[in-house]
C-alpha cells in the first residue's frame, strides 16, 4: 500500500488497516497486479496499475513524470527468498506488460534501485534493479537523480 497512500496515511494504517485496505482494493475487482507461482505455491509479486493509482508517484521528484504520455507504473516488485536471482522478477515483469497491454496501456514503466554496492540487502530493492527490468525488455529512458533510472516498455 506505501505507493497507493500518502506517507501519513500509510503510516497512520501499518499493519492490519493497510492490509484491509489492500483487501478491499481485490474485493471490489480491481486487480493491482500479478503473481508468480511455483506450481500451486506463490512466490513473486509485481504491483502494476495506471500511474494515477499511485499517490506517491505524483508527489517524487526522483520519478516525476518525463512526458505527458499515459503509463502504467511497477511499483513493487518481491520475490520469495528461495526463489531470488533464478529469473522470478523478470518473468514477473514480462507477465505484468501482458496484464497492462490487455487492459489497454501502450507504455510500462518501472523505477527500480541501482545498488550503490555490491552488498545491497534484497529488502532495498524492493522496486526492482535495472537488469531484470532490461531482461525484461525495458530501456533507460530518464533519471533525475543517480540511483532511480525511469525505465519503460513500449507495447506493441
Amino acid at each position: 500500500m506505501t505507493p497507493r497512500l500518502s506517507r501519513k496515511d500509510y503510516e497512520a494504517g501499518k499493519g492490519a488497516k493497510n492490509r484491509r485496505r489492500f483487501r478491499d482494493i481485490v474485493k471490489r475487482g480491481d486487480e493491482p497486479g500479478v503473481l508468480a507461482y511455483d506450481g500451486a505455491r506463490p512466490v513473486g509479486w509485481c504491483s502494476i496499475a495506471p500511474r494515477e493509482a499511485f499517490i506517491q508517484l505524483a508527489r517524487s521528484r526522483a520519478l516525476r513524470p518525463v512526458d505527458e504520455k499515459p503509463v502504467w507504473s511497477v511499483t513493487c516488485l518481491f520475490v520469495d527468498r528461495a526463489y531470488r536471482r533464478r529469473g522470478v522478477a523478470t518473468a514477473l515483469l514480462r507477465g505484468a506488460v501482458k496484464f497492462a497491454r490487455a487492459r489497454g496501456a501502450r507504455i510500462v514503466e518501472g523505477y527500480p534501485v541501482v545498488p550503490r554496492s555490491d552488498d545491497m540487502p534484497d529488502v532495498f530493492a524492493w522496486m526492482g534493479l535495472p537488469a531484470a527490468f532490461e531482461r525484461a525488455g525495458f530501456v533507460e529512458v530518464h533519471r533525475h537523480t543517480p540511483t532511480r533510472p525511469i525505465m519503460r516498455c513500449v507495447i506493441r
